[in-house]
């Protein structure tokens, strides 16, 4: 029998994918194309959904090609997507009207001031904030002459990037999955409906919205005629490529930003501490099982900005090799909160500074206060979640780009004291997305199925003493309130 293979779209916020795997979760072919960031202005991050649909289209031919195999022989495509992201376009046309407004974008912050934030932590599962969809939406219809009207009547439509490459595979079909939409402020955590009392509050037309669908399940068909078998946000999906399954289990994936999810089983636990609590994914007509999440901002952008914005390094590979060349940070911390602060502070007014200079701070102590602030910001990540799950976490799953540089990963299990384990197929977004594409066709047959494809590619162990770790968590707080305190005009 000819062999088939299961296409993940993993598109992200720098960069888009598309990865064909095997049975045995073995990558077969993969494809990459960055795309433009664009900032406006200050606080503002945009990006050009025609042309990441363009993307999309040419990766998958490129994948194929790879592979030397038609779309005959792929029995499924499943999609991660950057999330809250926000796409608004004409259903006529089906072209975009305004720039995509990236998750990281703060241009919404004036929007939320005056927002009930317990009816939306209660209804949603979320904090009012500049990250999620419901106000970039309204922000758009609000500074978009003549939007409002033609979107009332069902003629603009909104969606994540999911719903947007859903729609443009499908030709036409407007939809999107529970993880997506638990992600605008919008969908009610408790029907996974569209709330009539959010949509009042945010002023927002029923009409714009998709419909919301089981993770895995049948979206549609492309390719002439290979099913659209999953949407899932880009966290949620690694969480599923990790084989997160049970309640406790979590894991972090660090690109542009980081992403902790832990696994909470079937009913949501409502964060006390500073997390989101939102859909972790849902499988056909099984109920959906929740998560707690704690996002960082700035993780990979940090080590981006060092790159393309200071000039102290020429690939981001460096920065390891420069930060390994000296025992410590001399006493130096980065706070980058260029979006202000995300979990567990949620302070988007918040402004990224450097502390701790003297004459003896040189390139490469900033170069480890960069990789630190990403380790530092994760602990405070974890402190939250082991508070709001009521359990201390064993071991820390991990994935992304970043999990490449040894040196960052042993400060991750430095200064949280437990495991750090990276799994043999680093891709675990696309993973996740492939997997929970496959289960909805039968390509593979129950979780179990997914469980006996995962190995391990890499463990580090904790070695920091006690002592050193508590001291250096606190002066990085302390940097934290910097950071926070630096916003504030003085009196």
């Amino acid at each position: 029998m000819t062999d088939r293979y299961i296409l993940a779209i993993d598109q992200g916020t720098q960069s888009t994918r598309c990865i064909l795997f095997d049975r045995r979760a073995t990558v077969v072919a993969m494809v990459r194309t960055e795309h433009p960031q664009s900032y406006p202005k200050p606080g503002w991050v945009e990006h050009d959904a025609a042309r990441i649909w363009r993307d999309v289209r040419k990766l998958i031919d490129r994948a194929l090609r790879h592979a030397g195999i038609g779309p005959d022989q792929v029995a499924a495509i499943g999609i991660a997507n950057q999330r809250e992201t926000t796409v608004l376009w004409d259903r006529a046309t089906g072209r975009p009207v305004a720039p995509a407004i990236v998750w990281q974008d703060t241009r919404t912050a004036p929007l939320l001031a005056d927002l009930d934030g317990d009816l939306l932590r209660e209804r949603t599962g979320l904090p009012p904030a500049t990250y999620f969809s419901a106000a970039k939406i309204r922000w758009l219809l609000d500074n978009t002459p003549g939007l409002r009207s033609k979107a009332v009547k069902g003629d603009i439509l909104f969606g994540t990037m999911d719903s947007w490459l859903i729609w443009n595979l499908t030709g036409g079909r407007h939809l999107t999955d529970v993880t997506n939409a638990s992600r605008t402020q919008l969908m009610n955590l408790s029907t996974l409906e569209w709330d009539p009392v959010l949509l009042d509050l945010f002023d927002i037309p029923a009409a714009m919205l998709p419909e919301i669908r089981s993770s895995s399940s049948i979206f549609g068909t492309a390719l002439g005629g290979v099913p659209i078998a999953a949407a899932i946000g880009d966290q949620q999906a690694a969480l599923f490529g990790q084989t997160c399954f049970d309640p406790g289990e979590t894991k972090c994936t660090y690109g542009t930003g980081g992403f902790l999810v832990m696994n909470t089983g079937h009913v949501p636990v409502r964060s006390t501490h500073g997390l989101i609590t939102t859909v972790g994914y849902r499988i056909g007509s099984g109920p959906p099982v929740f998560a707690l999440e704690g996002s960082i901002a700035i993780t990979g952008s940090l080590v981006q900005w060092v790159r393309d914005g200071l000039g102290l390094i020429s690939t981001a590979a460096e920065i390891e090799t420069l930060a390994g060349s000296v025992r410590d940070t001399g006493g130096c911390y980065i706070v980058p909160a260029f979006s202000g602060l995300f979990a567990p502070y949620w302070r988007s007014e918040a402004r990224g500074v450097i502390v701790g200079l003297t004459g003896y701070i040189t390139k490469a102590h900033l170069a480890r206060a960069v990789l630190e602030a990403t380790a530092w910001q994760t602990r405070d990540v974890v402190e939250a979640m082991n508070a709001d799950a009521g359990l201390a976490l064993t071991t820390l799953n991990v994935d992304g780009g970043m999990t490449a540089d040894n040196l960052l990963m042993q400060m991750v299990a430095d200064f949280l004291d437990v495991p750090v384990v990276r799994p043999m197929v680093a891709e675990t977004v696309s993973l996740g997305a492939a997997y929970a594409a496959g289960l909805a066709v039968g390509y593979w047959s129950d979780l179990r199925d997914l469980r006996a494809n995962r190995h391990r590619a890499a463990r580090w162990l904790p070695t920091l003493n006690h002592q050193t770790r508590a001291t250096s968590f606190a002066r990085w707080r302390r940097a934290v309130d910097s950071a926070i305190f630096f916003s504030d005009p003085p009196d």
